[in-house]
């Protein structure tokens, strides 16, 4: 939920007025995340005078400076510069090597406040300070632990034992080796992380930075998302050399500069050769060198020499334009729009056209060797959160039609909270947007616990999701900056649907179906480009509409998802209350909130459920219902005979393609009430982009 920037400079001077100006753009690029407050630390002036401690242990570099502040990053920045003339502090003042962090909050742990903002402190000195995103489970029994040690917390958050433990054990691990905690510093910087990260229960990446261990950061990470971007002048080799020995010999001091976060988007501006960082793994950068350590919790090793692990970089496959707004006022606005293009990125090299641009078939490449065992399972299972899992809902009824499976969908959490039964029979398929979502990810471990084979689909390689399953599929949607996904609910049901088709091409009596359904897969980027005219429309009745306290959505079938999805991303970012209901559960409760004064989205184009939801279009309107109703180019006149509803015509594909469709105008709905009722559409208020917490 909230987002690590950090830069490390080695041997590069750079002026600390760049530093600062790195380390706030980082944090703008991680905005999309969803946050409450920001926090950077700095390095002080090398010519201050080293600190003393109250323990009496003298500290080999002047303590850091830490600023933080509630609210927007911009607030951080205006009280940054203001303490900064305040402090006198020079801002043109130059570093050969210098490590700064940096934080954006979503609060989990106390109200949105400087004091619960990270970096979090060891206390007097800043001897540790510590980012973190994610959650630790015990916190409690770490505080307590650590109160009765002499240990004072001033917040309320779970992050702030985890410096003070590593103080605690920096300091006994020197008293056990007979050291007076001075300049000489006996244990490694790595040493300590790995006896805190023995002490944690929870999901977290950390970043690490001490005044004991000046111009070095070590980071670490269980279960959220953390990068490491390297870029260096002179070596374009592609492995990072990692040894036991942390010594600068045979790097020459060739400068270089490495960047850490929680999201490609920070990273991808200064360099692309990156190393995704895997759980249990500690990353130590020190004197131009990057040392990889797999963390072993055998509390027996300790003070032992960790394994080190050979890695090697990979290349983000991503443009720097995808973090910029374009032309366009706000993220989700450019996402909604570029849909076309990320609908065919994602059918790029998948869907096979044969002479004449005839359906020729569909190429799986991550699942060609496992979709012998999909057929044969005696159940599909789609699990997923909010927006994934909607789309996985819109795909299910082809899925089943085509392969002959039985298909149960599961909300991620849910399944977890009743330990549902999985099988070895079963193909459990992970839908995720950023391969990082915590529910879903701790149901990929019980899955795979209990023997199922593990499908993922991720907008992003490398992720937790991705590297985890057994086999999968990249949507290759492009980058979704901002909170609410658009463009990548719409690549995920394409995805699904030319999964159902690869699982179905042994069948012949299905072969006039599928080749319909490919056609109008090959049609599909111009229908949504078509689609995306009725912009003004949309924006129009967007003004109708924005004062509303509240929006029923009804659809069926196939477009039972597009109701939640369309009530989800209402609610999401305009902050209206909104309500997906299955029509044909309409009389078992949800007709008694229909009257004259609240608005209602009828979903009825042209599928096998038409003719029931024209009645539910009489029904609702017999009650006095405000009925704005979806219906097929063509059909206005069928389903609003008398003209007193207003109308969203929108073109007619193969019905397992129509949630595609039809979403695209109801996004254009939400983005322009967002922005009619005033607030952020990128940063919707309590939420994030990547739930990397259970509740």
């Amino acid at each position: 939920m909230c987002g690590i920037f950090a830069y490390l400079n080695y041997n590069a001077t750079r002026e600390r007025r760049h530093i600062v100006d790195l380390l706030f753009n980082g944090l703008r690029r991680l905005e999309h995340r969803g946050y409450d407050s920001a926090g950077i630390s700095t390095d002080a002036d090398p010519c201050c005078a080293p600190l003393t401690v109250s323990s009496g242990a003298v500290l080999r570099s002047p303590p850091p400076l830490v600023f933080r502040q509630e609210g927007k990053i911009e607030n951080l920045v205006s009280s940054f510069h203001h303490e900064a003339v305040v402090a006198e502090l020079d801002l043109e003042l130059s570093f050969t090597s210098h490590a700064g962090i940096a934080h954006t909050m979503s609060a989990t742990h106390g109200e949105p406040s400087p004091i619960n903002s990270h970096p979090e402190t060891s206390g007097e000195g800043n001897e540790f300070l510590v980012v973190h995103n994610g959650i630790i489970t015990n916190y409690m029994d770490l505080k307590g632990t650590l109160l009765r040690y002499g240990f004072h917390f001033e917040s309320d958050t779970d992050t702030e034992g985890i410096p003070k433990l590593a103080k605690f054990v920096r300091d006994s691990l020197n008293q056990d080796l007979g050291s007076d905690g001075g300049d000489k510093q006996v244990v490694p910087f790595t040493q300590i992380v790995m006896d805190v990260m023995r002490q944690l229960k929870g999901a977290y990446a950390l970043i690490f930075k001490s005044s004991y261990y000046p111009n070095e950061l070590v980071a670490c990470k269980r279960g959220s998302p953390l990068l490491l971007g390297v870029k260096e002048t002179g070596d374009m080799r592609t492995d990072i050399n990692v040894e036991s020995d942390l010594s600068a010999e045979g790097h020459h001091g060739k400068p270089k500069q490495y960047y850490l976060a929680s999201d490609a988007n920070a990273i991808v501006e200064h360099t692309r050769r990156v190393l995704v960082i895997e759980d249990n793994e500690v990353v130590h950068m020190k004197d131009g060198a990057v040392h990889v350590f797999k963390f072993d919790s055998d509390k027996s090793r300790r003070l032992l020499r960790p394994a080190s692990v050979q890695r090697g970089l990979s290349t983000l496959e991503m443009e720097v334009e995808q973090i910029r707004k374009g032309n366009f006022e706000h993220f989700m606005q450019k996402k909604i729009h570029e849909q076309p293009d990320s609908l065919t990125m994602t059918m790029r090299g998948r869907l096979i056209r044969g002479r004449e641009q005839k359906a020729k078939g569909i190429l799986l490449g991550g699942l060609k060797d496992h979709l012998k065992t999909i057929r044969r399972s005696r159940r599909i299972l789609f699990i997923g959160c909010g927006t994934s899992y909607n789309a996985a809902l819109a795909a299910r009824p082809v899925v089943e039609e085509l392969s002959g499976i039985p298909v149960t969908m599961e909300i991620a959490s849910d399944l977890l909270d009743r330990q549902g039964p999985i099988y070895r029979e079963d193909t459990a398929i992970f839908v995720s947007q950023s391969g990082e979502t915590a529910d879903t990810l701790q149901a990929l471990e019980y899955a795979k616990s209990n023997g199922a084979l593990c499908v993922g689909i991720t907008n992003t390689v490398g992720s937790a999701i991705a590297r985890g399953t057994h086999c999968g599929i990249h949507l290759n949607a492009g980058c979704e900056i901002g909170v609410a996904s658009t463009k990548a609910y719409t690549s995920q049901i394409a995805v699904i649907v030319m999964l159902a088709l690869a699982l179905g091409d042994d069948s012949l009596s299905t072969q006039q179906r599928r080749n319909a359904i490919m056609d109008d897969l090959y049609n599909l980027p111009s229908k949504v480009r078509d689609v995306l005219k009725l912009d003004k429309h949309m924006k129009e009745l967007a003004a109708l509409l924005m004062d509303e306290q509240s929006l029923l959505v009804f659809g069926r079938g196939y477009n039972y998802a597009t109701a939640l999805e369309c009530a989800l991303k209402v609610k999401q970012v305009s902050l209206m209350h909104a309500e997906g209901i299955v029509a044909g559960d309409m009389k078992h409760g949800p007709l008694a909130l229909v009257d004259e004064t609240i608005p209602i989205i009828v979903i009825a184009t042209r599928d096998a459920c038409l003719n029931k939801q024209q009645s539910v279009r009489q029904q609702l309107k017999a009650r006095k219902g405000r009925l704005i109703v979806m219906c097929t180019e063509g059909d206005a006149e069928f389903m609003c005979p008398d003209r007193r509803c207003r109308i969203i015509e929108v073109p007619k594909v193969q019905d397992c393609l129509q949630p595609i469709i039809n979403i695209v105008p109801l996004q254009l709905l939400a983005y322009h009430l967002t922005v009619f009722r005033g607030f952020n559409v990128d940063q919707p208020r309590n939420l994030a982009k990547s739930v990397t917490t259970q509740w």
